[in-house]
């Protein structure tokens, strides 16, 4: 047992795939070269990203086994989306154990101890927790201890299709800290599925997060095409094969789950990446008398729309009370220079109706904005009048115009966005950027099972302002070649 302890992870792999009628690819050797390394190195967090269908949880497996010969001491869990899916990683394991000629010595003496959720392996120690043991994300880890927890593909589409997917799935990955022992290891290995995807090398700020999930986790990145856009593995994946694959799956899965990109799997309907980003604020420049001249980025704006959609309760709870303000310049361009979602203060002293109203009061006069549109839908009469008095008190000059909207609120998102989005009208302020209205757009769909409080605002903005259109040329002078009846001279050559 001694002289197979010291085998290396490449050899004790490449015994296990002769026994399996197998060879060992390239692109393996690598993952398995790392995997040691790391281990050897002492790296106690790792993420191994690799392209669907490359084996990294049977190689994963491997390494379990492996570590398990090293020292049978060692407790490792495996958390996984389902709990069927972590029952296969470690009914695998089992049998490499089983069936490897490095780890017959491994074998429980009784049979009790050898289940197809949970093993424990011939060992010197005496724990409460077994060797290996299986764990749905929604499974039950209080109690546990693990010096290894494996994440094997535990961002799927169940776990992460929408936020509050995403959220319980932090929240419950955030538990591994409570069953790790000190100084244990975490290895996640898996494919992204989201744009908000747990494996992100950058913050995705619009959701809150100030750092990446997984940040300074030691990470192994392997696309299926490398450097020089050739395959990492040409005799499974040849260029034929993925064009295949592009065609039959679309650009946004192949980009997700074979380049291991952290885009959305689905096409949305309207997309972020239409909306330049700027950086310049408001410029105001007071005139003669009371005029003013009001430029964002050296461009001249002539009209402004601002678009609440108030809404009471906490924002967790319901709908969002936002509030947007959007510029117009003269060439027909859209400039969204702020939105902002109004939050009351529980231990206020102030009602809510009186808090929102404040707040809203400031985001007006900050900006110059010549009115607010309330959306008055369900609120009644009270709220606008509120407003009113709440910004004559502020010596606020905007004005209050109740709207109410008569059409589906999917129907006013795809009017306003569609053509503006097409044509790119529409840019935005790098502060937009911080808030929730870029994640709203990624998850948008015409259903209206997402969330679109910050895209109903904008909305509300955009069909509020003129369509305009920059000076255009004089029309040419163009010959009439249809022939039509009218007046015309003849020439002639003779006299009367």
């Amino acid at each position: 047992m001694e002289v197979a302890q010291q085998v290396s992870l490449t050899d004790f792999v490449r015994f296990w795939n002769r026994r399996q009628h197998l060879g060992l690819p390239d692109l393996h050797r690598e993952i398995l070269d790392w995997l040691e390394q790391s281990w050897q190195d002492g790296r106690k967090e790792l993420l191994l990203l690799v392209f669907r269908d490359a084996g990294k949880s049977t190689l994963v497996g491997l390494f379990a086994a492996w570590l398990l010969l090293r020292d049978p001491g060692l407790r490792i869990l495996v958390l996984a989306a389902e709990q069927t899916l972590a029952r296969k990683m470690v009914r695998n394991v089992k049998r490499i154990i089983e069936r490897h000629p490095l780890t017959r010595g491994l074998m429980p003496p009784s049979r009790d101890q050898w289940a197809s959720d949970q093993f424990t392996v011939n060992r010197s120690v005496e724990w409460r927790d077994p060797s290996m043991l299986a764990r749905g994300l929604n499974g039950n880890i209080t109690g546990c201890r693990a010096d290894i927890v494996l994440c094997d593909d535990v961002e799927v589409p169940a776990t992460s299709d929408t936020p509050q997917k995403r959220e319980d799935l932090r929240a419950r990955l955030a538990e591994i800290d409570y069953v790790l022992v000190p100084d244990g290891t975490q290895l996640y290995a898996g494919t992204p599925h989201t744009y908000y995807s747990i494996y992100a090398l950058a913050p995705r700020r619009e959701i809150g997060e100030q750092a990446p999930f997984l940040a300074g986790f030691h990470r192994l990145e392997l696309p299926v095409l490398d450097e020089r856009d050739d395959s990492r593995w040409p005799e499974r994946f040849p260029r034929e094969r993925l064009d295949s694959i592009r065609r039959r799956t679309g650009a946004a899965r192949f980009a997700a789950q074979m380049l291991l990109q952290p885009v959305s799997t689905e096409d949305a309907r309207l997309d972020p990446g239409r909306i330049p980003i700027y950086g310049g604020e408001l410029e105001v420049e007071h005139l003669s008398g009371d005029r003013m001249l009001l430029t964002i980025e050296g461009r001249r704006m002539v009209s402004a729309s601002c678009w609440w959609d108030p809404a009471f309760g906490m924002p967790r709870n319901g709908d969002g009370s936002v509030i947007a303000a959007v510029y117009g310049d003269a060439d027909g361009g859209y400039w969204l220079h702020r939105i902002q979602w109004l939050e009351q203060q529980p231990g206020s002293s102030l009602d809510a109706a009186s808090q929102l109203c404040a707040q809203a009061t400031s985001f007006a006069k900050a900006l110059h904005l010549p009115a607010i549109r309330l959306e008055t839908n369900g609120i009644g009469k009270f709220l606008p009048s509120l407003l009113r008095r709440t910004l004559a008190q502020a010596d606020c000059g905007a004005g209050v115009i109740e709207c109410t909207s008569r059409k589906a609120k999917s129907a006013r998102i795809l009017q306003a966005f569609d053509v503006v989005l097409a044509a790119g009208a529409l840019q935005a302020h790098r502060s937009v950027t911080d808030t929730p209205f870029f994640a709203e757009m990624r998850e948008w769909r015409p259903d209206g099972r997402s969330r679109d409080d910050g895209l109903d605002a904008v909305s509300g903005c955009l069909l509020s302002e003129p369509v305009r259109f920059g000076l255009l040329p004089s029309r040419p002078a163009m010959p009439d070649w249809r022939g039509q009846a009218g007046q015309h001279q003849a020439q002639s050559d003779f006299e009367l």
